[in-house]
């Protein structure tokens, strides 16, 4: 399913759904962080999605994680909880959702790289190289706060 972000865009169509969604900001020894390239908006962010019923936040991200870059994780923290209303995710069936994520820090515990069908590419990026990537304001957001040293978790 094809999907468009709308940040702070006044002609963004009004949102019509809510839903629970996390993501997980990784670093491995090196200092490299854990990035897919997602195959409904061809960007680059860290791995996540919705909440399942009957799991807990930290166990969607650890699946959303094995699901899309093949990678093992356990969650060591919150990095905060994001609900700008003026972030809304327009998806093709009609559904235009907003913002609620969390997004927590999580450290390899194992697996291998590999796609998925909704990751086209899993790459360790050095912080420094971000800046070459496509990546949407709410995701390097996230990793601003990530590579920060907030003493406690951001939260809007």
């Amino acid at each position: 399913m094809a999907r468009v972000d709308y940040y702070n865009d006044p002609n963004a169509p009004k949102a019509n759904s809510i839903a629970v969604a996390v993501s997980a900001f990784i670093q491995d020894d090196e200092g490299r962080i854990l990035m897919i390239r997602r195959t409904d908006n061809d960007l680059y962010s860290i791995p996540g999605g919705q909440l399942e019923l009957g799991e807990t936040l930290s166990q969607a991200a650890v699946r959303e994680v094995r699901e899309e870059t093949g990678i093992e994780c356990e969650v060591t923290g919150v990095i905060g909880l994001y609900s700008n209303p003026n972030h809304v995710i327009a998806y093709d069936d009609g559904e235009v959702r907003q913002e609620f994520s969390i997004c927590f820090r999580a450290s390899v515990i194992g697996g291998d790289l590999r796609t998925s069908n909704e990751s086209k590419e899993v790459n360790w990026v050095f912080p420094c190289s971000l800046a070459n990537l496509n990546i949407h304001e709410s995701i390097q957001l996230r990793l601003d706060h990530a590579l920060s040293s907030l003493s406690s978790p951001y939260f809007s």
